[in-house]
């Protein structure tokens, strides 16, 4: 299974439920101190960065297979289209998001919330447009503690939005990836690493490996020049580098052997080679 796939949480749902869909989960409390404002601008400007590399493309180009093995560019953003239907959904109309969730899981995935058969490239990209801002429109509506129904556990609506902006990026690389286009790091990217993080045990739970335990001390840096860092400083087991390579690793963009990450001890190697900061079945980096 690629690392396209499989992305409903998995820890706490059944297997019927490992169906190709958007569900990058965030494990914890992400970034509660700030307002619902706050994330929802971050993803908002991510939205843009992904139209700005897709919107000139050619309808040819549309059709080209990215990394992410079986799907195209078109795709990826009738991926993100469908998921941010959902989306919207679960937060304006939990009860309704329940009921279409359990009349989807009975026969097909994520193509239940939005048809785009026979869509040109131009008209996928302005179908997302409307859907990403209704999505946002919904976010900025509900508190940040707010909880929401998903596919897997209920989320808040601060970890609801963190988790589409990691996956419109990590899609975001894919396309970038393709149509051989810039794709810039900002420091949006400390919410990217922040769940890459927190899913360390994550990565060992999914494949059924026994979580070793002890501190791991990570020291990114960001694309501004600030250093980011989780961990105890005095930890014997320490990730330092890049915070755009981590999160490219993390989110298995990339492998830890084609960066410059730089790993100290047994339990950072062997996290950083297996790490995984989405839910569903494991998976590892595809060899970009």
């Amino acid at each position: 299974m690629s690392a396209r796939e499989g992305r409903i949480p998995a820890l706490c749902t059944p297997p019927i439920w490992r169906v190709r869909a958007a569900a990058f989960f965030v494990w914890g409390v992400v970034f509660y101190d700030r307002p619902m404002d706050a994330i929802c601008d971050d993803l908002h400007a991510e939205h843009a960065a992904l139209d700005a590399v897709v919107a000139n493309i050619s309808e040819e180009m549309w059709t080209t297979t990215t990394p992410a093995e079986g799907w195209d560019v078109k795709d990826t953003i009738v991926h993100l289209i469908q998921a941010d239907v959902a989306a919207r959904l679960a937060v304006d109309d939990p009860e309704g998001f329940v009921e279409a969730k359990a009349k989807m899981m009975s026969g097909g995935g994520l193509e239940f919330f939005a048809s785009t058969n026979g869509r040109t490239g131009a008209e996928i990209l302005a179908l997302w447009r409307d859907e990403r801002a209704k999505m946002l429109a919904a976010f900025r509506s509900r508190g940040p503690k707010e909880r929401i129904p998903w596919f897997g556990p209920d989320m808040s609506t601060l970890s609801f939005a963190t988790a589409r902006l990691m996956e419109t990026w990590s899609h975001g690389q894919d396309i970038a990836d393709t149509v051989d286009m810039p794709w810039p790091a900002t420091d949006r990217l400390k919410h990217v690493c922040h769940i890459g993080v927190t899913t360390r045990g994550w990565s060992y739970m999914v494949r059924g490996q026994e979580f070793p335990g002890g501190d791991v001390r990570v020291e990114l840096t960001a694309p501004s020049g600030e250093v980011w860092t989780w961990g105890p400083e005095d930890a014997a087991d320490r990730i330092t580098g890049s915070a755009e390579e981590f999160a490219l690793v993390a989110t298995q963009r990339r492998q830890p052997s084609s960066t410059a990450l730089v790993t100290e001890g047994p339990l950072a190697t062997e996290w950083l080679s297996i790490a995984q900061a989405f839910a569903g079945e494991p998976t590892l980096p595809d060899g970009r």
